[in-house]
């Protein structure tokens, strides 16, 4: 089951008497506004752009018939497969649930009556829709079940399915009078908004930097970029063509019309003032596009380079890690020379693993470097993905370590880690993780108590507990990033940064993102402040929204709250 997970309800935007909502279930509308409630608000897969693996319990054969022409009738881009009615009457139903239980593979999105009820173990299910009346508490929890099953590596490279979401439109919970523990379960930003929220930003960079010209010439476009001027036009056509791919019809989008029909002109592309940069951040950036999908992998390493390319023009900090991150993954890539398209880039990849060619790079010569890799990354063995998704520098300073008898594998340690974790929230009471979680200093007994729980449950030898205090820079830390910081105590932390201070919203949201944060993963570097979803509120990070005396100020906080989990 589901250890540690936490089931999310999410009721309908409006409330709805159960009898009459029920009534009414064949209605078009309400079928409309259930779906584009669950392809906004339901979990999400691959980065963030694809709907996780969904049940909707459909009342009988003709209602979840009439819920799959609604899917389709809304989403046309992803009419036949994406959507699928497996019930009793559904030819080959046993190939479509084998289909369905592979997390890569369509339907993604399973219109069951009584069928999917029970019995079904797919543990890629994330979302659940009951979309009819239970009366029957067993088979109630029987449906519930369905989204129980842990499932690793889910949500992205290392991030593993630790919650499931429950749309009930019909008071079911209500009726059997349950009140599950909740959570937020927020996810962040989508890869396919962070991507375009990065190349709208780099317009943004580049324009400040050059003369922007027309755009007639973008019909032509350019095989690699020789300047910024026609690196800020292949930009600028890339999300033209994005935004020109969205359905003005579709649910989502529909509230948005008139400023995609602007966007959707090239001329407006031409020349983007501050508001026109604020619109499409705010409002046309993660609306859905009916763009051809592409692999999450190379969208993944789009971004990695975007970020690098506004790093270097923005001399920020985060630009050597990022370059260590790009030298990794062509050492990963380089593995694969036996490959004829690896090998007709292999003087590039040795290339980029030298100090030599980061002399004097520029933003054109990391492009023409993000075409040539991004299709080879999904080359890569998996197992070395989340490597090249995640912060190298903890990754590199790991093989500095000289203690070669008691080294274990990567997947081995991220075993240990995910034993770690659900031994540890599983006993949150105990004082010394309590004082953890509370942001309470901790000594050296307290440090030794904790070895000392891991080892006697049999969680961790020696060598695990050497290795996570040496990746962690402490046990404390390591501890602390597993468990995470009590929300409370995360608020009580900043409380004096927010005392005698008028914010605005922007400033309380960025605020609250720290919070979310340190409730999650326990500790925050300065660092992440300058990235994506931070970066979303604010290109400049902290700077474009506080003085830079109350961005020292958050900075010390953050150090106060790491070292009170180092004795």
């Amino acid at each position: 089951s589901l250890e540690g997970g936490m089931l999310c309800f999410i009721p309908p935007s409006a409330p709805f008497h159960s009898h009459k909502f029920y009534g009414r279930t064949f209605n078009k509308d309400t079928v409309d506004k259930a779906l584009a409630h669950l392809m906004t608000r339901g979990v999400k897969v691959a980065g963030g752009d694809r709907l996780g693996k969904t049940i909707i319990f459909a009342k009988n054969q003709a209602h979840a018939g009439f819920i799959a022409e609604r899917f389709d009738a809304n989403y046309p881009h992803l009419k036949g497969d994406f959507s699928r009615v497996i019930t009793f009457r559904t030819e080959y139903a046993q190939s479509l649930i084998d289909n369905f239980s592979n997390r890569n593979k369509a339907p993604h999105i399973a219109i069951s009556v009584d069928m999917l009820d029970t019995g079904i173990d797919v543990p890629e299910v994330v979302n659940l829709v009951f979309f009819k009346l239970v009366r029957s508490k067993t088979k109630f929890w029987q449906m519930l079940g369905r989204g129980t099953r842990l499932c690793p590596d889910l949500i992205g490279p290392g991030k593993d399915k630790e919650f499931f979401y429950l749309f009930d439109y019909c008071r079911n919970l209500e009726f059997f009078s349950q009140d599950p523990e909740t959570t937020e379960g927020s996810l962040g930003a989508s890869l396919g908004r962070r991507l375009f929220l990065s190349r709208l930003e780099l317009i943004n960079e580049l324009d400040r930097r050059t003369v922007t010209e027309g755009i007639s010439d973008l019909l032509a476009a350019y095989d690699d970029p020789s300047s910024d001027r026609e690196l800020r036009h292949e930009l600028a056509n890339r999300l033209h063509i994005e935004v020109s791919a969205m359905n003005r019809d579709n649910f989502i989008v529909r509230p948005k019309r008139r400023l995609v029909e602007r966007y959707a002109d090239r001329e407006a592309w031409e020349v983007l003032s501050g508001g026109a940069f604020k619109e499409l951040a705010q409002d046309i950036a993660g609306l859905p596009s009916e763009l051809e999908p592409e692999a999450e992998e190379p969208k993944r390493f789009d971004l990695l380079m975007l970020n690098l390319q506004l790093s270097l023009l923005r001399s920020e900090p985060g630009f050597e890690r990022r370059r260590d991150q790009v030298k990794a993954v062509a050492g990963l890539i380089e593995e694969k020379s036996a490959i004829p398209m690896v090998a007709a880039q292999m003087q590039l990849i040795q290339q980029l693993q030298t100090d030599d060619w980061w002399q004097d790079v520029t933003v054109v010569m990391l492009e023409r470097v993000r075409k040539r890799l991004r299709l080879l990354v999904k080359l890569i063995d998996k197992k070395s993905r989340t490597i090249v998704y995640t912060d190298f520098g903890d990754e590199m300073g790991e093989e500095r370590g000289f203690d070669l008898p008691g080294l274990t594998q990567a997947g081995d340690f991220e075993r240990f880690r995910a034993k770690a974790r659900s031994f540890l929230r599983e006993h949150q009471d105990h004082m010394t993780i309590h004082k953890l979680r509370m942001n309470r200093p901790l000594t050296e007994t307290d440090l030794l108590e904790l070895e000392r729980m891991l080892e006697q449950s049999g969680i961790a030898g020696p060598a695990e507990i050497s290795r996570a205090r040496e990746k962690s820079h402490g046990l404390g830390l390591f501890v602390r990033s597993l468990v995470g910081l009590d929300r409370g105590a995360a608020k009580e932390a900043l409380a004096g940064f927010l005392s005698n201070k008028t914010l605005s919203a922007n400033q309380i949201e960025f605020v609250n993102m720290i919070v979310n944060h340190l409730t999650e993963h326990g500790i925050m570097d300065a660092e992440i402040l300058y990235e994506s979803p931070f970066t979303d509120i604010t290109p400049q990070g902290p700077e474009g929204l506080f003085t830079s005396e109350q961005v020292d100020e958050i900075v010390l906080l953050l150090d106060e709250i790491r070292n009170r989990a180092v004795a």
